[in-house]
């Protein structure tokens, strides 16, 4: 018997019995899915084929509204969690590409190019963040190579 998406065979076999106004009984809601968006998917099966969920040991059942309330907050907090992983790795990947444009990796820091930079933060008249900028690193890397011009000192 084919099962979609790596699915439990005996959940397959289970969801090919049930029909309409029966209701699906599971001890815990995590024998159902690998995750909440799958999950989901099992749920809005079950619900367009008329058949119920119920989960013992959370107390859910989605044959009355509060239980059916309870799995549209799950979907809603499952679809805000991939869209928050979604907005990361943009940013990540913008943070990148700024870097890359700044060229080559963050550490690309020479002798000549800490004396200077030690040099504009003992000025005084320049903050860390601009001293990064000028140099195309990071504040940490920074930060970094001040604190080894301390501990030489």
């Amino acid at each position: 018997m084919h099962h979609s998406g790596g699915r439990n065979p005996a959940l397959t076999e289970a969801l090919g019995y049930l029909r309409e106004g029966d209701s699906l009984v599971v001890t815990k809601l995590d024998r159902l899915g690998r995750s909440v968006r799958n999950l989901k998917q099992v749920a809005d099966e079950l619900q367009q084929r008329g058949v119920g969920l119920k989960a013992l040991s959370q107390g859910i059942d989605t044959t009355t509204p509060g239980g059916r309330l309870f799995f549209h907050m799950l979907a809603a907090i499952a679809e805000f969690e991939h869209d928050l992983i979604v907005e990361r790795t943009h940013d990540g990947l913008a943070a990148a590409r700024a870097r890359g444009r700044k060229g080559g990796p963050k550490f690309k820091m020479t002798p000549t190019k800490i004396r200077q930079a030690r040099a504009m933060y003992d000025e005084g008249g320049h903050t860390v963040q601009e001293i990064a900028d000028t140099f195309g690193v990071s504040r940490p890397t920074i930060y970094r190579h001040l604190a080894e011009h301390v501990e030489r000192a």
